[in-house]
Protein backbone atom coordinates (compact mmCIF):
# COMPACT_ATOMS: atom_id res chain seq x y z
CA UNK A 1 0.00 0.00 0.00
CA UNK A 2 1.47 3.50 -0.86
CA UNK A 3 0.03 6.44 1.14
CA UNK A 4 1.66 9.57 -0.01
CA UNK A 5 5.30 8.95 0.45
CA UNK A 6 4.85 5.74 2.17
CA UNK A 7 5.00 2.39 1.56
CA UNK A 8 3.16 0.61 3.96
CA UNK A 9 3.44 -3.84 3.73
CA UNK A 10 0.96 -4.51 6.20
CA UNK A 11 -1.80 -2.14 6.90
CA UNK A 12 -1.66 -2.26 10.71
CA UNK A 13 -1.04 0.97 12.44
CA UNK A 14 0.16 0.46 16.63
CA UNK A 15 -2.03 2.92 18.44
CA UNK A 16 0.38 5.64 19.85
CA UNK A 17 -0.26 5.20 23.25
CA UNK A 18 1.43 7.95 26.14
CA UNK A 19 3.20 8.34 28.53
CA UNK A 20 6.12 6.06 27.62
CA UNK A 21 3.92 3.32 26.48
CA UNK A 22 4.81 3.13 23.03
CA UNK A 23 8.19 4.45 22.54
CA UNK A 24 11.21 3.58 20.17
CA UNK A 25 10.98 -0.39 20.72
CA UNK A 26 7.32 -1.33 20.62
CA UNK A 27 7.53 0.94 17.26
CA UNK A 28 10.68 -0.14 15.88
CA UNK A 29 9.47 -4.02 16.11
CA UNK A 30 6.41 -2.85 14.82
CA UNK A 31 8.01 -0.96 11.86
CA UNK A 32 10.08 -3.94 11.52
CA UNK A 33 7.28 -6.03 10.52
CA UNK A 34 5.97 -4.09 8.16
CA UNK A 35 3.35 -2.01 9.81
CA UNK A 36 3.45 1.53 11.12
CA UNK A 37 5.28 2.16 14.62
CA UNK A 38 4.06 5.40 16.35
CA UNK A 39 5.94 7.12 19.15
CA UNK A 40 3.55 8.84 21.58
CA UNK A 41 5.22 12.08 21.51
CA UNK A 42 2.98 13.73 24.28
CA UNK A 43 4.03 15.21 27.58
CA UNK A 44 7.80 13.79 27.05
CA UNK A 45 10.62 16.36 26.36
CA UNK A 46 11.74 17.25 23.02
CA UNK A 47 14.67 16.17 23.08
CA UNK A 48 13.43 12.64 24.04
CA UNK A 49 11.13 12.77 21.22
CA UNK A 50 13.85 12.90 19.49
CA UNK A 51 15.83 10.66 20.93
CA UNK A 52 13.54 8.30 20.93
CA UNK A 53 12.64 8.81 17.12
CA UNK A 54 16.45 7.88 16.48
CA UNK A 55 16.49 4.86 18.59
CA UNK A 56 13.66 3.76 16.32
CA UNK A 57 14.95 4.50 13.38
CA UNK A 58 18.01 2.71 14.52
CA UNK A 59 16.22 -0.10 15.44
CA UNK A 60 14.68 -0.83 12.03
CA UNK A 61 18.28 -1.11 10.80
CA UNK A 62 18.59 -1.42 7.12
CA UNK A 63 15.17 -2.79 6.96
CA UNK A 64 13.18 -0.33 5.24
CA UNK A 65 10.17 0.75 7.85
CA UNK A 66 7.74 3.64 8.68
CA UNK A 67 8.30 5.49 12.30
CA UNK A 68 5.65 8.00 12.96
CA UNK A 69 4.61 9.91 15.55
CA UNK A 70 1.52 10.30 17.25
CA UNK A 71 0.86 13.89 19.56
CA UNK A 72 -2.54 15.03 21.59
CA UNK A 73 -3.93 18.15 20.06
CA UNK A 74 -4.69 19.41 23.50
CA UNK A 75 -0.93 19.23 24.98
CA UNK A 76 0.48 22.89 24.87
CA UNK A 77 3.28 22.47 22.69
CA UNK A 78 1.59 20.64 20.37
CA UNK A 79 3.17 22.67 16.98
CA UNK A 80 6.71 22.49 18.90
CA UNK A 81 6.34 18.66 19.07
CA UNK A 82 5.34 18.72 15.38
CA UNK A 83 7.92 20.53 14.06
CA UNK A 84 10.77 19.09 16.53
CA UNK A 85 9.42 14.96 15.02
CA UNK A 86 9.64 15.80 11.42
CA UNK A 87 13.44 17.57 12.33
CA UNK A 88 14.46 14.05 13.89
CA UNK A 89 13.26 12.11 10.75
CA UNK A 90 9.41 11.01 11.54
CA UNK A 91 7.72 9.85 8.64
CA UNK A 92 4.29 10.79 9.36
CA UNK A 93 2.86 12.68 12.06
CA UNK A 94 -0.61 11.26 13.79
CA UNK A 95 -2.74 13.47 15.95
CA UNK A 96 -5.96 13.20 18.13
CA UNK A 97 -6.93 14.62 21.62
CA UNK A 98 -8.50 17.98 19.63
CA UNK A 99 -8.48 19.11 15.95
CA UNK A 100 -5.56 21.14 14.56
CA UNK A 101 -5.69 23.17 11.11
CA UNK A 102 -2.46 24.78 11.56
CA UNK A 103 -1.02 20.90 11.15
CA UNK A 104 -2.03 20.27 7.98
CA UNK A 105 0.25 23.73 6.87
CA UNK A 106 2.93 22.21 8.60
CA UNK A 107 2.77 18.88 6.92
CA UNK A 108 2.52 20.26 3.29
CA UNK A 109 5.24 22.76 3.77
CA UNK A 110 7.51 19.76 5.10
CA UNK A 111 5.92 17.16 3.00
CA UNK A 112 5.15 14.73 5.73
CA UNK A 113 1.83 12.83 5.67
CA UNK A 114 -0.54 14.07 8.23
CA UNK A 115 -3.31 11.42 9.48
CA UNK A 116 -5.56 12.77 12.05
CA UNK A 117 -8.03 10.62 14.32
CA UNK A 118 -11.62 11.13 13.78
CA UNK A 119 -15.07 10.55 15.34
CA UNK A 120 -17.58 11.77 12.74
CA UNK A 121 -17.94 12.44 9.21
CA UNK A 122 -18.02 16.35 9.47
CA UNK A 123 -14.42 16.07 10.70
CA UNK A 124 -13.14 13.66 8.19
CA UNK A 125 -14.77 15.79 5.76
CA UNK A 126 -12.53 18.53 6.80
CA UNK A 127 -9.43 16.78 7.21
CA UNK A 128 -9.62 15.69 3.45
CA UNK A 129 -10.29 19.27 2.58
CA UNK A 130 -7.34 20.18 4.31
CA UNK A 131 -4.89 17.75 2.98
CA UNK A 132 -4.71 14.53 5.46
CA UNK A 133 -3.06 11.60 3.97
CA UNK A 134 -5.49 9.03 5.42
CA UNK A 135 -7.41 9.24 8.58
CA UNK A 136 -7.76 7.08 11.66
CA UNK A 137 -11.62 6.98 12.81
CA UNK A 138 -11.88 5.73 16.33
CA UNK A 139 -14.83 4.80 17.90
CA UNK A 140 -16.24 5.20 21.66
CA UNK A 141 -14.87 1.55 22.14
CA UNK A 142 -11.15 2.34 21.65
CA UNK A 143 -8.39 2.69 24.44
CA UNK A 144 -7.83 6.28 26.41
CA UNK A 145 -9.13 9.77 25.26
CA UNK A 146 -12.56 9.70 23.41
CA UNK A 147 -14.37 11.67 20.17
CA UNK A 148 -17.34 9.78 20.35
CA UNK A 149 -19.76 7.48 22.33
CA UNK A 150 -20.32 5.64 19.67
CA UNK A 151 -18.50 1.92 19.11
CA UNK A 152 -16.07 1.94 15.89
CA UNK A 153 -18.68 -0.58 14.04
CA UNK A 154 -21.48 2.13 14.22
CA UNK A 155 -19.13 5.12 12.68
CA UNK A 156 -16.47 3.42 10.11
CA UNK A 157 -18.98 2.65 7.53
CA UNK A 158 -20.41 5.94 6.96
CA UNK A 159 -16.89 7.65 7.17
CA UNK A 160 -15.31 5.40 4.66
CA UNK A 161 -18.54 6.38 2.13
CA UNK A 162 -18.07 9.75 3.19
CA UNK A 163 -14.61 10.67 2.08
CA UNK A 164 -12.20 10.08 -0.66
CA UNK A 165 -8.57 8.95 1.04
CA UNK A 166 -7.33 5.90 2.82
CA UNK A 167 -9.39 5.12 6.14
CA UNK A 168 -7.63 3.22 9.27
CA UNK A 169 -10.50 1.55 11.63
CA UNK A 170 -9.90 1.84 15.15
CA UNK A 171 -11.83 0.56 18.43
CA UNK A 172 -12.34 -2.91 19.01
CA UNK A 173 -9.48 -4.65 17.14
CA UNK A 174 -8.18 -7.38 18.94
CA UNK A 175 -8.28 -10.15 16.89
CA UNK A 176 -8.10 -10.97 13.91
CA UNK A 177 -11.35 -11.75 13.36
CA UNK A 178 -11.96 -8.00 14.43
CA UNK A 179 -9.58 -6.85 11.70
CA UNK A 180 -11.36 -9.04 9.17
CA UNK A 181 -14.96 -6.82 10.20
CA UNK A 182 -13.37 -3.84 9.93
CA UNK A 183 -11.56 -4.70 6.88
CA UNK A 184 -14.88 -5.73 5.52
CA UNK A 185 -16.48 -2.03 6.36
CA UNK A 186 -13.93 -1.05 3.53
CA UNK A 187 -11.08 0.16 5.12
CA UNK A 188 -7.62 0.95 3.67
CA UNK A 189 -6.62 -0.78 7.64
CA UNK A 190 -6.60 -0.91 10.83
CA UNK A 191 -5.32 0.99 13.98
CA UNK A 192 -4.30 -1.06 17.01
CA UNK A 193 -3.36 -0.20 20.95
CA UNK A 194 -4.58 -2.04 23.19
CA UNK A 195 -3.15 -5.72 21.64
CA UNK A 196 0.26 -4.18 21.49
CA UNK A 197 0.36 -3.30 24.94
CA UNK A 198 0.47 -6.56 25.83
CA UNK A 199 3.54 -7.60 23.75
CA UNK A 200 6.84 -8.21 24.98
CA UNK A 201 8.39 -5.30 23.08
CA UNK A 202 5.63 -2.66 25.49
CA UNK A 203 8.00 -1.05 27.91
CA UNK A 204 5.13 -0.65 30.31
CA UNK A 205 5.23 -2.45 33.74
CA UNK A 206 4.56 -6.48 34.15
CA UNK A 207 1.29 -5.33 36.43
CA UNK A 208 0.34 -3.35 33.32
CA UNK A 209 0.07 -5.93 30.98
CA UNK A 210 -1.46 -8.41 33.34
CA UNK A 211 -3.93 -6.01 34.04
CA UNK A 212 -4.87 -6.85 30.34
CA UNK A 213 -4.50 -10.13 30.40
CA UNK A 214 -6.98 -10.53 33.99
CA UNK A 215 -9.29 -8.81 32.79
CA UNK A 216 -13.29 -9.57 32.30
CA UNK A 217 -15.42 -8.13 30.17
CA UNK A 218 -17.15 -4.78 31.84
CA UNK A 219 -13.49 -4.12 33.93
CA UNK A 220 -12.92 -1.27 31.29
CA UNK A 221 -15.39 2.47 32.51
CA UNK A 222 -15.74 5.59 31.05
CA UNK A 223 -14.14 8.15 33.30
CA UNK A 224 -13.91 12.47 32.92
CA UNK A 225 -9.94 13.16 31.77
CA UNK A 226 -8.96 16.26 33.39
CA UNK A 227 -8.21 16.96 29.25
CA UNK A 228 -12.13 17.83 28.83
CA UNK A 229 -12.50 14.44 27.10
CA UNK A 230 -14.03 11.29 28.36
CA UNK A 231 -11.31 8.36 28.61
CA UNK A 232 -12.25 4.56 28.68
CA UNK A 233 -9.62 3.20 31.80
CA UNK A 234 -9.52 -0.46 33.38
CA UNK A 235 -11.04 -0.37 37.15
CA UNK A 236 -8.49 0.21 39.88
CA UNK A 237 -8.36 2.28 42.86
CA UNK A 238 -7.62 5.17 41.27
CA UNK A 239 -10.86 4.89 38.85
CA UNK A 240 -12.84 4.34 41.98
CA UNK A 241 -12.29 7.22 43.89
CA UNK A 242 -12.41 9.57 40.93
CA UNK A 243 -15.63 8.30 40.44
CA UNK A 244 -16.76 8.47 44.09
CA UNK A 245 -15.37 11.68 44.37
CA UNK A 246 -12.54 11.36 47.06
CA UNK A 247 -9.90 11.48 44.72
CA UNK A 248 -7.58 14.55 45.88
CA UNK A 249 -6.90 17.49 43.28
CA UNK A 250 -3.07 18.58 42.77
CA UNK A 251 -1.75 20.76 44.43
CA UNK A 252 0.76 21.76 41.35
CA UNK A 253 0.81 21.94 37.91
CA UNK A 254 3.54 21.87 34.83
CA UNK A 255 0.83 23.43 32.35
CA UNK A 256 1.29 20.36 29.99
CA UNK A 257 -2.01 20.85 28.38
CA UNK A 258 -4.06 24.04 26.81
CA UNK A 259 -6.78 23.49 28.92
CA UNK A 260 -6.98 21.34 32.10
CA UNK A 261 -9.83 21.06 34.57
CA UNK A 262 -7.16 20.26 37.03
CA UNK A 263 -9.51 17.42 39.09
CA UNK A 264 -6.30 15.13 38.49
CA UNK A 265 -2.72 14.93 36.40
CA UNK A 266 -3.43 12.84 33.63
CA UNK A 267 0.08 12.90 32.53
CA UNK A 268 1.09 12.15 36.36
CA UNK A 269 -1.66 9.13 36.77
CA UNK A 270 -0.37 7.99 33.01
CA UNK A 271 3.37 7.39 34.44
CA UNK A 272 2.05 5.64 37.51
CA UNK A 273 0.03 3.23 35.35
CA UNK A 274 3.10 3.26 32.97
CA UNK A 275 5.61 2.11 36.59
CA UNK A 276 2.86 -0.51 38.33
CA UNK A 277 1.68 1.81 40.43
CA UNK A 278 -2.01 0.11 41.17
CA UNK A 279 -3.05 1.97 44.02
CA UNK A 280 -2.52 5.55 41.54
CA UNK A 281 -2.34 4.93 38.48
CA UNK A 282 -4.38 4.88 35.28
CA UNK A 283 -4.91 2.01 33.14
CA UNK A 284 -6.16 3.11 29.56
CA UNK A 285 -7.42 0.09 27.96
CA UNK A 286 -10.29 -0.27 25.08
CA UNK A 287 -13.36 -1.97 25.90
CA UNK A 288 -12.64 -4.87 24.34
CA UNK A 289 -9.50 -5.88 26.42
CA UNK A 290 -10.94 -9.05 28.28
CA UNK A 291 -9.95 -10.94 24.67
CA UNK A 292 -6.27 -10.15 24.91
CA UNK A 293 -5.36 -13.70 26.98
CA UNK A 294 -1.50 -13.29 26.39
CA UNK A 295 1.28 -11.58 26.26
CA UNK A 296 3.36 -12.08 23.34
CA UNK A 297 6.14 -10.15 20.71
CA UNK A 298 5.02 -8.22 18.08
CA UNK A 299 6.34 -10.31 15.77
CA UNK A 300 3.65 -13.15 16.90
CA UNK A 301 0.84 -10.44 16.39
CA UNK A 302 2.12 -9.77 12.85
CA UNK A 303 1.80 -13.65 12.42
CA UNK A 304 -1.55 -13.79 13.89
CA UNK A 305 -3.05 -10.89 12.12
CA UNK A 306 -1.04 -10.62 8.43
CA UNK A 307 -3.39 -13.31 7.01
CA UNK A 308 -6.23 -11.24 7.25
CA UNK A 309 -4.60 -8.57 4.77
CA UNK A 310 -3.28 -10.94 2.56
CA UNK A 311 -5.10 -10.96 -0.89
CA UNK A 312 -6.60 -7.77 0.05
Amino acid sequence: MKIGNLEIEVPIIQGGMAIRVSMSRLAGAVAREGGIGLIAGSAIGIDELKMEIKKAKEYLGEKAGVIGVNLMVAVSNFEEAVNASIDAGADLIVCGAGFSKGVFKIGKERNVPIFPIVSSVKAAKLSQRLGAAAIVVEGGNAGGHLGTDLDSWDIVKEIVEAVDIPVFGAGGVMEPADAKRMMDLGVAGVQMGTRFVATTECDVDEKFKEMYVNAKKGDVVQIQSCVGLPANAIISPFVERLHAGTQERPTTCNNCLKKCDHSFCVSKKLIEGHDGNYENGIYFAGKDVWKIKDIISVKEVFERFRPVFEGR
